[in-house]
Parts: C-alpha cells; structure tokens; sequence
C-alpha cells in the first residue's frame, strides 16, 4: 500500500515518537507499504519553523529531508494536478498545507495517515490513526 504521511505524523516517526498513534507505526513499519512524504510538508515545516509557532516545527527542515530519504522514504513532489484537485474538495479544513495533502492522496490513489479528525472527514483515502 502507497501511504502519505501528514506533516505531524511525519514529525513524530522521526523526532517525537512517543506521540505517533501505534496504529501509524505499525503501518510505516510494514515492509509492504511505501512511505511518501510531501514536499508541502518541508514547506510547512520550514515557514511555521521560521514563525516559531509551534514546538512540533523546531526542526532542522533539511536535514530532515535528507535523513527521510536516506531512510527510504519517497518525497512526492507538488504538482499542478494536485492543485486542480484541491478545487474538487469541501471546505472541510482550513489549513492549506493540509488541503493540499488530502488533495495529493486524492490525486496519487495513496492512503493519507493523520491524526487530524477534520482532515479524516474527507473520507476516501484518509486513515485516521
């Protein structure tokens, strides 16, 4: 299964582990899935980093990004479709870094794993953990 990490749950897989939901471990730790991380996620990283707006972003956005891919996680990269998908969804959440990522799992056929229950009443590929 092809999943897509949501930009907390791949902040707590590779810094604060005691929070990430023990269903998302066992899914990131199946050798049978393949791990896509967002782009939009380094980006939200970097400008909520760079605001100090929350202590979950006090992170160094590229050596996370490279430790991520020297791990086998695959970045998946921005693309316009997924911003023509983006027109398709309800106003359900407000936060465009993570319409965006609903938007790509929509667009790619990939499971989004969150641990956000507005992004989980999208529906379709959404796991909530």
């Amino acid at each position: 299964m092809k999943l897509l990490v949501d930009t907390h749950i791949l902040l707590w897989m590779t810094g604060v582990s005691w929070r990430l939901p023990a269903k998302a471990r066992e899914l990131i730790e199946d050798i049978d899935n393949k791990i896509f991380f967002s782009t939009i996620s380094i980006w939200e990283i970097v400008i909520k980093a760079s605001l100090k707006r929350f202590a979950d972003f006090e992170v160094n956005p590229e050596k996370l990004r490279t430790n991520l891919l020297a791990n086998g996680y695959e970045e998946l990269p921005l693309l316009g479709k997924h911003a023509l998908a983006m027109m398709e969804l309800p106003h359900i959440h407000k936060d465009p870094f993570d319409r965006i990522l609903v938007a790509q799992s929509f667009s790619e056929g990939f499971s989004l794993i969150t641990a956000d229950k507005t992004i989980a009443k999208y529906g379709g590929p959404i796991r909530l953990m």
